[in-house]
């Protein structure tokens, strides 16, 4: 497991009025744990707070900026941003966005629960009885006893 960074241990000592933080490396990055879920993101020595339809704006009101991950030419942006700048080294600030992040984890892992649910609660396709099939000795049997032919003279 790769040493944390002094980014990383700075940015856990800012959240810990959130609560129990934990960070995990992934990609070359770190992600950052509230509650078993990911609601955070360090990567290049920045960090970015999940965001949602519900807190998107606010972010965007504050001049924050997305993640945005680069694969094959394309730009994809994430739904991760930057706190605002005056909350990036003020725990004080960042503990409010750090919430909204949490929140916005949470909702997703709701709507990921309710999109899974509907199909959990689908009832299996009604399965046929199985028939009763005769044991091969009874076949043979039943062959045995064919009627016996009539000659007629």
């Amino acid at each position: 497991m790769p040493r944390m960074d002094s980014f990383v241990e700075y940015t856990l000592e800012l959240l810990e009025p959130l609560g129990a933080v934990q960070a995990r490396s992934m990609f070359g990055g770190w992600g950052l744990y509230f509650g078993g879920r990911m609601f955070g993101l360090i990567i290049q020595g920045q960090l970015y707070l999940k965001t949602d339809d519900v807190t998107r704006a606010d972010f965007e009101a504050e001049g924050c900026r997305p993640f945005i991950y680069r694969s094959r030419g394309r730009e994809q942006p994430m739904s991760y941003w930057t706190p605002p700048a005056d909350a990036e080294d003020d725990g004080r600030r960042l503990l409010p966005w750090a919430r909204r992040a949490v929140d916005a984890s949470n909702r997703a892992a709701m709507k990921k629960a309710a999109k899974k649910a509907p199909a959990a609660k689908k009832a299996p396709a009604a399965k046929k009885p199985p028939t009763a099939k005769k044991p091969p000795a009874a076949k043979k049997a039943a062959a045995k006893k064919k009627p016996a032919r009539v000659r007629r003279s």
